[in-house]
């Protein structure tokens, strides 16, 4: 082979193996390429909750939204409450919440479930009021809440309940069907109408600690409390119809109704007794 021959064989050879890899860019780049390549990668699925679902410490079952406006209405929800909703799954308590103007907070063990419930609130336009955070309900921090929104176990409620009685006094706890054990509710709601399971609504408001001796004037008061329930004798008369409701007490004894609200400390009302109300105050004794 003569030196010229050899090298127009190279150049063809060259030229052809050039023509291929652009032949082969080319393809690569082209669209139906790329869908083919696209087609051989499963898509990620949405997730769908489902009823009845496994979590760490309860199935979730979502509240009918009847019941979750009826739970609000008793707790009487403004723009100035800070809402909280353990095991908070969907996030609907807490979206519904933030539709009358308050902050609201879930918290929720499933991550795929913080997920859906931060794209439900963001779709309802709610984002800045509504958020969602991955969390144990028993280790949350619910110290700021004014309202706690749930559907718990009542298992669930009494591992809660400590937390519970530490909120500020006048702080409302509603609940779905299920109560907390030893503490009797405020008030009980169930929603009439085509509801036909989970159609009951439950609310607690937290009560100030009175228990112990307190000096009222020159005499001595003690009050025995169990939840928002009191008993006690001052000046060893003994009270009737002790009844705390957040901050607020009353009781009477003889046929004088005590009336007050409680301050840490302090207790200052009005006591009326057949003639004009008159104040009275007080104060702590241990």
């Amino acid at each position: 082979m003569t030196v010229s021959s050899w090298v127009r064989r190279a150049l063809a050879a060259v030229g052809v193996m050039t023509l291929a890899a652009v032949t082969a860019t080319v393809q690569a780049r082209s669209p139906q390429a790329s869908a083919a390549q696209g087609a051989s990668k499963p898509a990620e699925e949405e997730f769908v909750p489902q009823v009845g679902q496994a979590g760490k410490d309860v199935v979730w079952v979502p509240t009918p939204p009847e019941l979750v406006e009826a739970m609000l209405d008793m707790a009487k929800v403004t723009p100035q409450d800070y809402v909280i909703d353990l095991g908070s799954g969907d996030g609907r308590n807490v979206i519904a919440a933030a539709r009358r103007g308050a902050r609201a907070l879930g918290v929720e063990y499933n991550p795929k479930m913080v997920a859906l419930s931060t794209r439900n609130a963001a779709a309802a336009g709610l984002a800045g009021r509504a958020a969602f955070v991955e969390g144990d309900m028993y280790e949350a921090d619910i110290s700021k809440a004014s309202v706690m929104a749930l559907f718990l176990l009542p298992s669930n409620m009494l591992q809660l309940r400590p937390k519970f009685l530490d909120l500020r006094p006048g702080s409302r706890i509603v609940s779905n069907t299920f109560g907390i054990e030893g503490w009797t509710p405020d008030e009980t709601r169930t929603i009439e109408g085509n509801c036909s399971a989970w159609c009951t609504a439950l609310l607690w408001i937290v009560p100030a600690k009175v228990g112990g001796k307190w000096r009222l004037g020159d005499g001595e008061l003690m009050l025995e409390q169990e939840y928002q329930m009191v008993k006690g004798a001052l000046d060893a008369k003994p009270l009737a119809n002790g009844r705390l409701r957040g901050d607020q007490i009353r009781f009477v004894v003889g046929t004088t109704e005590y009336t007050g609200r409680v301050d840490g400390n302090r207790i200052e009302g009005n006591l009326r007794g057949g003639g004009p109300a008159t104040n009275w105050t007080a104060t702590r004794a241990n």
